[in-house]
């Protein structure tokens, strides 16, 4: 594990693969963390490319540089994060890869800072970015089902759930995102003791209350948001991995994201996978990266 300061944060991260090689950052979801890139980094790393792994704010051992900071969850805080972690590494260009929060992260540097991105991994929801603006607007029964959880962190019940009773929650979460995944204790825990950052909660609270409109984000985030309301398109190579198991993102016969990408674009759904897509088909998530990254190289 290494760590980098970025100004807001000090940011943890696990490295693989040669120093010299494709520059790859590879982001986590909720509720999960590095491991979840245990297999696909190794992967990567035996074909050449430099994998950062980081944690997320409020996972693992990254930390805030000032206890005045604003928790916030929001997309524009992700984003800048992943932004600022490629200044602090010198990292002009790279491959991301990501799902969930990371996927929303890795979608928002593309879309915003297209000169600082090789290729896109996108997995679940392929256009990654939240339209905070049309939240209010309901969807059909069965997906407002599916968001149980975001309702519940609404609440002070869910909150203290997330604070007392944590690591059950999430563990019941994987089972139901990920029905076909046969995950051990052990694989859970190894990810688990990530929950257990201080700001955790918090952070996990504002990122479903802000994305619904309800409470404000942090100001230092407000030209970014403004960005993302007009819903940018990206620019950017990109392959799109949906789990056709997915408990909470199941991918949909018609592909309503297509048309947010103006570079190439392709679409592949994995058979027998869940939400957690690197952990779970750690090969499929490597042979896309390694793809988008030998199509930048041909142009």
């Amino acid at each position: 594990m290494k760590t980098v300061d970025t100004g807001v944060l000090h940011i943890a991260y696990l490295e693989f693969g040669p120093p010299h090689g494709v520059p790859t950052v590879l982001l986590h979801g909720f509720p999960y963390d590095v491991h979840a890139y245990d297999d696909a980094s190794r992967l990567l790393a035996e074909t050449g490319h430099r994998c950062i792994v980081p944690y997320l704010r409020g996972y693992g051992p990254t930390r805030f540089l000032s206890m005045e900071t604003l928790r916030s969850g929001e997309q524009a805080a992700l984003g800048a994060d992943l932004l600022a972690l490629l200044d602090a590494l010198s990292i002009e260009k790279a491959v991301l890869g990501g799902y969930d929060w990371g996927g929303r992260a890795a979608c928002i540097v593309a879309a915003l800072h297209p000169d600082r991105v090789h290729g896109l991994v996108s997995c679940g929801t392929g256009y990654n970015i939240q339209n905070i603006a049309a939240a209010a607007m309901p969807v059909a029964p069965e997906e407002e089902a599916r968001y149980w959880y975001q309702y519940y962190f609404h609440s002070a019940r869910g909150r203290t759930a997330l604070e007392t009773n944590r690591r059950d929650l999430c563990r019941y979460i994987w089972q139901l995102w990920s029905p076909s995944w046969r995950f051990t204790a052990d694989v859970f825990e190894r990810s688990a003791t990530s929950f257990d950052n201080p700001d955790f909660a918090d952070i996990v609270v504002h990122s479903y209350r802000h994305r619904f409109g309800g409470i404000p984000g942090d100001a230092a985030y407000e030209a970014i948001e403004a960005r993302l309301a007009r819903q940018p398109d990206i620019h950017i190579p990109t392959i799109v991995l949906q789990g056709a198991d997915d408990g909470v993102d199941p991918p949909t016969r018609s592909d309503g994201d297509a048309k947010h990408f103006r570079d190439f674009y392709q679409r592949r759904v994995i058979p027998e996978t869940g939400h957690n897509l690197p952990q779970e088909a750690p090969r499929d998530f490597a042979d896309a990266i390694q793809y988008v990254s030998r199509g930048f190289q041909r142009r």
